[in-house]
């Protein structure tokens, strides 16, 4: 175990030595380090050196523009400039926040942006102004769409948080795929193989390669195969993509850009600027008064909570996991496995920084 506040200095140094400022190093770092305590270890430090190498190939900004370019009293088009989307999502959520406040809902679209962490993060910052909060964002084509042997979309996640009165928020934050593509690059550095039903081969049938990219085959949607619903996850990923993409102006379907951990695909920018995202506020009191809504929001999971379960089983509410999680590494540190470690050490090494874990 290796304690959070050491992550998060390594983290912000690494940061700073690509030429954040203090504030964004700041950001960047919470958002990041947020994934791994809530269990998401696809989309923490796993991902820093990554962002590295999107600096290094000219696709990061380190020191983005961030702008409004086009806005009316409820909605807003923000150019990310080519930042981080660790630190062009939180900041395009306070827009989407603040319309809220004035108008009720506030909806923001993103373009010219990169891969922004975990969905929920996003979410969440709504929950304090006692708002509904909503982020969804497109990425590189690696899902073949239902009888597709092309990839035209990416794992495209949604998140959803929702403010409760005595219990924890409701917070939905999943991807559109049958697993996302962290879940994936954890198999590969443990040399394991995936679920059925998690990919395909190069000729669309069932695989249990945890590479199937790299080797011609894809991810599936949700649901796998037709027979198990996977139309509906293909349409899931369809709604975040245009969201995302067409809406916004960034690039959308097969010409989304990959992330450097999928570097070896060969970016086909062209229809757009860089990766997408879109967020939505949503003032409850623009719908019922606060307290009214969140007394039922209590009710709603509470009739959840005490549902009869499957022996040896409980039914837990969108975002129980993460929350149990995340206490219990706050004190504990975070579990980096050994390959993570070593590219830690590496970025230690090129950027003249102290790591001594082992």
């Amino acid at each position: 175990m290796i304690s959070v506040q050491q992550v998060k200095a390594f983290t912000k140094q690494v940061f700073l030595k690509i030429g954040f400022s203090e504030a964004d190093a700041d950001l960047a770092t919470t958002v990041l380090v947020q994934a791994d305590l809530r269990g998401v270890d696809s989309h923490g430090v796993a991902r820093l050196a990554g962002y590295v190498r999107l600096y290094d190939h000219g696709r990061l900004n380190p020191t983005p523009d961030i702008r409004v370019v086009h806005e009316t009293p409820s909605t807003a088009v923000v150019d990310g400039d080519r930042g981080v989307g660790l630190v062009v999502g939180p900041k395009a959520m306070q827009i989407a926040i603040e319309k809220a406040r004035v108008a009720g809902t506030g909806w923001v679209a993103v373009r010219n942006s990169n891969h922004f962490g975990i969905a929920g993060y996003h979410a969440m910052l709504a929950l304090e102004h006692d708002m509904i909060g909503m982020t969804m964002t497109n990425a590189a084509p690696l899902v073949a769409p239902t009888f597709s042997l092309d990839k035209l979309l990416g794992t495209n996640p949604i998140a959803v948080a929702v403010p409760a009165l005595t219990q924890p928020p409701f917070v939905a934050d999943f991807a559109s795929t049958a697993v996302a593509y962290g879940k994936m690059e954890i198999l590969q550095r443990k040399g394991q193989a995936a679920p059925l039903g998690w990919a395909q081969d190069a000729q669309g049938q069932p695989s249990t390669d945890s590479n199937p990219i790299r080797n011609g085959g894809a991810l599936l949607p949700l649901g796998s195969d037709r027979e198990h619903g996977s139309h509906k996850g293909y349409g899931l990923g369809a709604i975040v993509d245009i969201f995302s993409g067409v809406l916004s102006g960034a690039n959308y379907g097969p010409w989304v850009p990959p992330f450097a951990t999928a570097g070896f695909m060969a970016a086909q920018e062209g229809v757009g600027a860089g990766t997408g995202h879109f967020f939505g506020a949503m003032r409850v009191d623009a719908f019922r008064p606060a307290d009214e809504f969140k007394q039922h929001m209590d009710n709603w999971i509470g009739a959840f909570r005490n549902a009869r379960a499957v022996e040896g089983k409980q039914v837990l509410i969108p975002g129980d996991p993460e929350r149990g999680m995340e206490a219990e590494r706050e004190q504990n540190g975070l579990p980096l496995i050994e390959p993570v470690v070593q590219n830690l050490r590496e970025l230690a090494e090129r950027f003249d920084l102290q790591w001594d874990v082992e």
